[in-house]
């Protein structure tokens, strides 16, 4: 991969120059601020796969020529993964799966807890890393500071508390509400001190910092998963990372083709890592897709990415804060945007954040996203959500009535983005803080979404399947 650097990769983007409509009836360029849900693709990415795509076929077993080529793509990527996470293929086992919520689950299924054995996770987690686990063991949150920080010391009186019960210890990277930064190497040390494993779900920092599971002995990450489409692959494969030992005992989490050396009328015997944990045809495009990203990011190199991401984020904060109405969470000072990834949520006072949100989408043709990000818990700590108003909320969302979900808007950057972009939406916002929107907005109560009132978008003008 050459020529590609953090000043053309804007110019390889796939969809930049897509316009959308508008209220007035007009169209724009499109500008993505939902990286952290998922992020688009680049020409040289979709290029290597098309080029693989002349080889398609299955693997392993397969003695036709394409079929050897797909496997060797395949298993090659095993490589470039551990070489992009430091992984040590002799004590890991990396195995592909759909995504990193499909790994999440299987490794909670895999892991070998016993009873009363405890896992810590934290106020911060995306869904993906806490709903796993609350029926595989007993279930504990590592709490937060009062800036919404992941609480260090809290951590280490859990674990002395559960005194040597707590067996896993299961972060995220960075929170995908905020864009904090958790020490992971740190919190692995005090874990393993502890007797106790640690998970990092990495699909959150991946794209944006470089990731070392073997660190110096006690601070390795023992599990580790990504997806990639939010690395700029979004070709439906994810990565499950870990200790080949748990793996290697017992009956793999799903089961078809693939998975055994032999059936018999009354037995399986399944065969060796990883394919025991890959029932099925497997995604050898997802894998090769997320191998030419990986490519990438190493070409670009992560000095340039962290610097161009920071610019960005510091960019938007003083920008928002300059704006009347806007309330920002989190960290909110610009001289400390190197420390942490490029999601910023934020509100407008006297606009709910799905109101927010489509008045950018439909004035301004600029996609963030809003709500609660897949993290509940932490979305109403930081907004500061009292526990009556959230017993109601909870009784109205039942009905399913979602008028009043808490949450916020969020602006998240990937390395495509421009700062001029920033300023596209900052200048709407102030527009929309000093003048208010143009269009009327129906809520729908069962979606908690707004729609411009008797404006209708047909997809099918854009794209048919």
């Amino acid at each position: 991969m050459k020529n590609i650097n953090i000043k053309n990769i804007r110019q390889h983007l796939i969809g930049l120059d897509k316009k959308v409509p508008l209220l007035d009836g007009s169209e724009v360029q499109y500008v993505n601020f939902d990286n952290a849900a998922s992020t688009p693709t680049f020409d040289f990415i979709y290029d290597k796969v098309g080029e693989y795509l002349e080889f398609y076929s299955n693997v392993h077993r397969g003695t036709g020529f394409k079929s050897m080529v797909s496997s060797w793509v395949y298993e090659k990527g095993r490589e470039i993964v551990a070489e992009f996470i430091d992984a040590d293929l002799d004590k890991n086992v990396i195995i592909f799966t759909k995504n990193s919520t499909e790994a999440l689950n299987k490794l909670a299924r895999r892991y070998p807890f016993q009873r009363n054995d405890v896992v810590l996770t934290s106020l911060m987690e995306h869904h993906s890393n806490e709903l796993p686990w609350r029926n595989r063991a007993f279930f504990d949150h590592v709490g937060l500071k009062p800036d919404g920080t992941l609480s260090i010391e809290d951590l280490k009186e859990k674990l002395k508390f559960y005194n040597g019960r707590v067996k896993l210890v299961a972060i995220t990277g960075a929170s995908n509400v905020t864009g904090y930064i958790n020490p992971v190497y740190k919190i692995a040390k005090i874990a393993h001190d502890a007797g106790a494993e640690i998970l990092v779900d990495a699909a959150q920092i991946a794209p944006h910092r470089p990731i070392h599971m073997n660190n110096n002995g006690m601070e390795d990450i023992d599990y580790l998963v990504l997806s990639a489409h939010k690395m700029y692959a979004p070709f439906g494969v994810g990565v499950l990372v870990g200790s080949k030992s748990i793996f290697e005992i017992g009956d793999p989490s799903d089961v078809g083709g693939g998975v055994v050396d032999i059936v018999t009328l009354e037995e399986a015997y399944w065969t060796d890592l990883p394919e025991k944990e890959e029932a099925g045809t497997p995604d050898i495009i997802g894998v090769v897709a997320l191998t030419e990203s990986i490519r990438m990011f190493q070409a670009i190199g992560w000095e340039d990415i962290i610097e161009h991401e920071a610019k960005l984020t510091a960019h938007l904060l003083r920008r928002l804060k300059e704006i009347d109405k806007i309330i920002i969470y989190g960290d909110a000072d610009p001289a400390n945007s190197h420390n942490r990834l490029g999601v910023v949520p934020f509100n407008m006072a006297g606009l709910s954040h799905a109101l927010l949100a489509a008045i950018l989408s439909y004035e301004g043709g600029i996609g963030v996203r809003n709500g609660c990000f897949c993290a509940h818990t932490y979305v109403k700590e930081i907004l500061k959500v009292k526990a009556e108003e959230a017993r109601k909320l909870e009784e109205e969302i039942k009905r399913r009535d979602r008028s009043h979900l808490p949450g916020t808007v969020r602006a998240s950057f990937g390395i495509y983005n421009a700062l001029e972009e920033v300023d596209r939406m900052c200048d709407l916002l102030e527009k929309i803080s000093a003048d208010g929107h143009k269009g009327k907005y129906i809520l729908n109560p069962e979606k908690g979404e707004y729609m411009p009132e008797g404006f209708k978008i047909e997809v099918t003008d854009y794209l048919r399947l």
